[in-house]
C-alpha cells in the first residue's frame, strides 16, 4: 500500500514538474530564457524533494489535507514566487475577475465598506435595486437574510449580495432616526458599472473621471465627450481627464482612451517572450476634443493602464501631466483558462509608452508636480490690505466718471439676479478650491493655455 502511495505521489509530483516547466519557461525574462534543450529537461532531483515534503505533509501535519488543496496550494506558490501579479485563479476568482473587467455583474447595486462589524452603505448606484428599494447612503446593514454579518468578511458579504438576476434577498437595515431596524426584501439584477463620469466645470470647460478601464470605458467616454460638447453648447475651450487613483484593467480600454486625444504616432508597445506578447497600437486620425486643451491628473494610485494613457499622451506632447508621481506598474498580464474552469493570471510582457521608457517600477513622473495640500479659507473680514479705492475722498477715473451713471441704473435693473449667479458661482468654486485642490488647479492652467492660445 505504501509503494503504491508513493507512486502516486511521484506522479503527481512529475506532472506538476512538467507544469513547473512550461510556465517557467513563459514567466523567464527574455535576457534569461534557457535553451530549448534545457526547458525540455525535468528537474527529477527538485521533483524528488517536492515529493518528499508532499508525503511528509499527508502523513505528519497535525490535521488531514487533501491532495487537491496541497497541489492547488503549490500551484499558487509557484505563480506568486514570479511577480505580484502573477497568480492561480480558482473557478469563483475568475468569474468575479471577468464581471470586473465587463463592469457588469448581478447584484444589487450598492457600494459598501466596513465599520465596526457591520455593512455600512456608502452609495447605492443609480437605477438599481437599491436605490429603487430607498438604500440610503450611511445605512447599516446587519443582516443578509437571516445571516448576522457580524463577523463575516466585507468580500464575504458581497459574495452573499450578488447572484442570480431576479433572485432575492432581505436586508435588515438600521437607519439613523428609526426606532427599529428596517427589513426590505430585494430582487437582484444586473448591475452596470459606469467607469466614466463627467460635468463641466465651468462655461468651456469639461472634466472627465475614468475610474477604471473596463471593456466599455471606450465607449462611456465618448459618449460622455458628446453630452459636454452638447451642455456647452460649443467646442470645449479645455478638458481635465482625472486618472487618480484609477488601478488599471483592460489593455485595449487604455489605447480606446488615448485614441480619442490622439490623431496619430504610436500609443504603447508590448515586448515578452511569446510570439503574441509583441503588439503596437496606433492612434488613428480624429481628435474628439479638436485639439482643445488638455491636463491629465494622476496620483500614485494611477497604475497600469491609466500609465500607458498618461505616457502616450506625454510622449506624443498633447497632454499637460499634473499630480504625483505614479504607481510604476509597466507589466502585462494575460489570462489563461485551465481545463477544470480555474484560470491563470500571468505576466507575458511589459509595455513601453510611445519613446521606449518602461513605466515599471518608474512610474510617470508629472510634467507639474502638486504635493497633498488642503485649503482652508480666511475669514474675508481679517484682510488687512488697503488699495486706493478705499481710502477716504480718493479721486474717481476720469475713464469711468461719466459711465458711472448709465452703470448704475443698468447694475440695479439686474442687481437680484447677478447677485444669486454670483453667489451660485464663487460657492462653486470655493467648493472646488477646498474640495479638490488638484482640479482646480488643473482648471486654472487650462484657462492659462486658452488665454495664450487666443
Amino acid at each position: 500500500m505504501l509503494k503504491k502511495k508513493a507512486i502516486f505521489i511521484l506522479s503527481l509530483g512529475i506532472m506538476l514538474g512538467v507544469f513547473i516547466g512550461v510556465c517557467g519557461s513563459v514567466a523567464a525574462d527574455k535576457t534569461n530564457a534557457a535553451t530549448p534543450a534545457e526547458t525540455n529537461v525535468l528537474p527529477y532531483e527538485d521533483l524528488r524533494t517536492f515529493t518528499e515534503i508532499f508525503g511528509r505533509i499527508k502523513r505528519d501535519y497535525v490535521e488531514p489535507v487533501s491532495d487537491k488543496k496541497l497541489l492547488e496550494d503549490a500551484v499558487r506558490g509557484m505563480l506568486s514566487g514570479l511577480d505580484p501579479h502573477s497568480a492561480y485563479l480558482v473557478a469563483e476568482e475568475y468569474q468575479e475577475l471577468k464581471e470586473g473587467t465587463t463592469g457588469q455583474f448581478g447584484g444589487l447595486g450598492i457600494e459598501v465598506t466596513m465599520e465596526n462589524g457591520f455593512i455600512k452603505v456608502v452609495s447605492p448606484i443609480d437605477d438599481t435595486p437599491a436605490q429603487k428599494a430607498g438604500i440610503k447612503t450611511g445605512d447599516l446593514i446587519i443582516k443578509l437574510d437571516d445571516k448576522p454579518v457580524k463577523g463575516m468578511s466585507l468580500s464575504d458579504a458581497v459574495k452573499i449580495m450578488r447572484g442570480e438576476p431576479n433572485s432575492k434577498i432581505v436586508l435588515t437595515i438600521v437607519r439613523e432616526g428609526l426606532d427599529a431596524p428596517l427589513k426590505l426584501t430585494l430582487a437582484r439584477d444586473i448591475i452596470k458599472v459606469k467607469s466614466v463620469k463627467s460635468r463641466l466645470l465651468e462655461k468651456g470647460y469639461g472634466y472627465v473621471r475614468i475610474s477604471s478601464f473596463q471593456s466599455g470605458t471606450g465607449e462611456g467616454l465618448r459618449e460622455s465627450l458628446a453630452s459636454l460638447k452638447k451642455e456647452n453648447g460649443a467646442p470645449l475651450k479645455g478638458l481635465v481627464l482625472d486618472l487618480r487613483n484609477n488601478p488599471g484593467g483592460v489593455l485595449n480600454a487604455a489605447v480606446e482612451v488615448s485614441d480619442a486625444f490622439l490623431k496619430s504616432g504610436l500609443i504603447v508597445y508590448t515586448e515578452g517572450r511569446i510570439e503574441n506578447s509583441e503588439m503596437r497600437f496606433n492612434a488613428s486620425s480624429d481628435d474628439l476634443i479638436d485639439d482643445a486643451p488638455m491636463v491629465v491628473l494622476i496620483n500614485a494610485g494611477s497604475a497600469s493602464a491609466s500609465e500607458i494613457v498618461a505616457g502616450a499622451l506625454q510622449d506624443q506632447k498633447r497632454a499637460v501631466i499634473m499630480g504625483e508621481k505614479s504607481f510604476g506598474k509597466g507589466s502585462v498580464q494575460t489570462i489563461l483558462p485551465t481545463s477544470n474552469g480555474a484560470a491563470v493570471k500571468l505576466t507575458t510582457a511589459r509595455y513601453f509608452t510611445p519613446s521606449g521608457r518602461s513605466i515599471q517600477a518608474e512610474g510617470i513622473e508629472p510634467d507639474i508636480a502638486l504635493a497633498r495640500v488642503k485649503l482652508e479659507n480666511l475669514d474675508k473680514g481679517d484682510s488687512l490690505t488697503v488699495k486706493e479705492a478705499d481710502l477716504s475722498g480718493h479721486l474717481q477715473n476720469a475713464n469711468t466718471a461719466a459711465k458711472a451713471k448709465k452703470e448704475d441704473q443698468d447694475k440695479e435693473k439686474d442687481a437680484d439676479k447677478a447677485k444669486d449667479a454670483d453667489k451660485d458661482k464663487d460657492k462653486a468654486k470655493e467648493k472646488l478650491d477646498i474640495e479638490d485642490y488638484s482640479l482646480h488647479e488643473a482648471l486654472n492652467l487650462l484657462k492659462g493655455i486658452s488665454i495664450i492660445k487666443k
